[in-house]
């Protein structure tokens, strides 16, 4: 099978980020990259195009990294409370699910993806609990969150719970 080197032109998940040489299927190339003009074959005068995609890759990323650096500051401030029906003695009904917690923080102003946030598992119990959060490749920070009851707790209820309640 032929192969060809293209020169990206922008960033292609799986592949690479512009300014990067890379090897493809003849294929692909001819009939993916080059007619929408996101990669050019490598000639000499293309090599010479390298040089400022470069720089613009670096400034690209260097943003990136900036606004992936305040976005983490502001997870690390927020503070959100999750409300959800219970039963009996504070059990609840259903869990908390990744999807529940991207909803909260679009609330809130920040945009993250499935990926981006690392729930290991739903959260089935009342308290406070920490979801992972990966905003760039370098940057991770936890989320913390609180799962409280919507309605006052029966048996056993928490004295926090009904500090909350009375404060409404």
């Amino acid at each position: 099978m032929a192969n060809n080197q293209v020169l990206l032109l922008q960033p292609i998940n799986g592949l690479g980020a512009e300014g990067d040489t890379v090897t493809v299927k003849a294929g692909y190339a001819r009939n993916f990259l080059l007619p929408r003009k996101l990669a050019l074959p490598i000639t000499q005068a293309n090599k010479k195009h390298v040089e400022s995609l470069l720089k613009a890759r670096e400034a690209r990323e260097q943003k990136e990294f900036e606004n992936a650096r305040a976005l983490s500051e502001r997870i690390e401030k927020i503070s959100i409370a999750i409300a959800v029906k219970t039963g009996e003695g504070g059990k609840m009904f259903g869990a908390v699910t990744a999807n529940d917690l991207l909803e909260r923080l679009k609330e809130e102003g920040i945009e993250l993806t499935k990926k981006q946030l690392q729930l290991a598992a739903p959260i089935k119990e009342l308290g406070s609990h920490t979801a992972g959060v990966k905003i760039h490749t370098d940057i991770e920070t936890e989320l913390k969150f609180e799962v409280v009851s919507e309605n006052p707790i029966e048996e056993g209820a928490d004295s926090e719970e009904e500090i909350a309640d009375d404060d409404e």
